[in-house]
């Protein structure tokens, strides 16, 4: 399944989970982790069992847990056994090595069948480990990394210049994240964009991922949604050139390179076609 946008729902506001449900995202992030309070983490738990126990099975709910290093961790995979969630977001993710002690300390909660997220750049150690995941390809659903964490675990004032791009360090981790991701020929999810006032920045900043080769954003509010699905939603132009580049290499079977419009395509573009039309298909 093509997840095109994933909202974050604090597990401490159930007054939220309808909201976010009826959002028109693709998936909803129930998170147990950095928008709970330590006195809220049990209520938080509780709220997200019970909703998952009386929600539609139509959309994928995943749960952020906690770190695999927190002393919370054995009772949010309790909350995942039983609640039997789409994936389990995982954050400070290092590597393959945290997929499989998740998936091993899962197995011995009764959850060993579900799907792993990571959140891959959060700590310094977790930048050289972003090549390891396609060890692991079989126990994630994708990749995605996030730019708040990782400035204040080095002593850096900000990940962005004063335009609101990146600085050159996040930068690369984006990057690098994006790669791994397809490296392990898995979905890769851009990170959230945090002014949800913004709807215009948030535009060109999902337009930006699309075109960069992410298949997906993270979202804090709902209002953020339509613009992110819109983004990462091929419009009537590019399908339509995406079925005549393939209609054009199927009638030449055994060409490598044709022309369409005056141009030379090659099997590089016959890929980016049959991607964009697959991504319509998964919708």
């Amino acid at each position: 399944m093509r997840l095109r946008s994933l909202l974050f729902v604090p597990g401490d506001r159930p007054e939220r989970f309808g909201k976010a449900i009826a959002s028109g995202a693709d998936a909803v992030i129930i998170d147990l982790e950095d928008s709970v309070a330590i006195a809220n983490k049990e209520k938080a738990r509780a709220n997200a069992l019970e909703f998952m126990s009386r929600r539609s099975q139509d959309l994928p709910i995943l749960i952020r847990i906690n770190p695999i290093t927190s002393a919370a961790l054995k009772h949010d995979l309790a909350t995942v056994a039983q609640a039997k969630p789409f994936a389990i977001l995982l954050p400070k993710a290092e590597g393959a090595a945290s997929v499989e002690a998740l998936a091993t300390q899962l197995q011995h909660a009764g959850g060993a069948s579900t799907p792993i997220l990571p959140i891959a750049t959060e700590t310094p150690a977790a930048i050289f480990q972003l090549g390891s995941y396609t060890a692991v390809k079989e126990l994630i659903c994708g990749l995605t990394w996030g730019a708040e964490d990782l400035p204040a675990a080095i002593g850096a004032t900000t990940s962005r210049e004063e335009d609101g791009t990146y600085t050159a360090p996040y930068e690369m981790a984006r990057s690098l994240t994006l790669f791994a991701a397809h490296a392990a020929s898995v979905q890769a999810i851009e990170t959230v964009y945090p002014d949800f006032h913004d709807l215009e920045g948030l535009r060109k900043y999902a337009e930006r991922g699309r075109r960069d080769g992410f298949t997906g954003m993270m979202a804090i509010h709902p209002d953020q949604i339509a613009v992110i699905n819109d983004a990462f939603t091929p419009d009537a132009v590019a399908i339509a050139w995406a079925e005549r580049v393939v209609e054009a290499f199927h009638a030449n079977p055994n060409a490598g390179v044709i022309q369409l419009d005056g141009r030379m395509l090659d099997l590089p573009h016959l890929k980016m076609a049959t991607g964009i039309l697959a991504a319509v298909k998964n919708r």
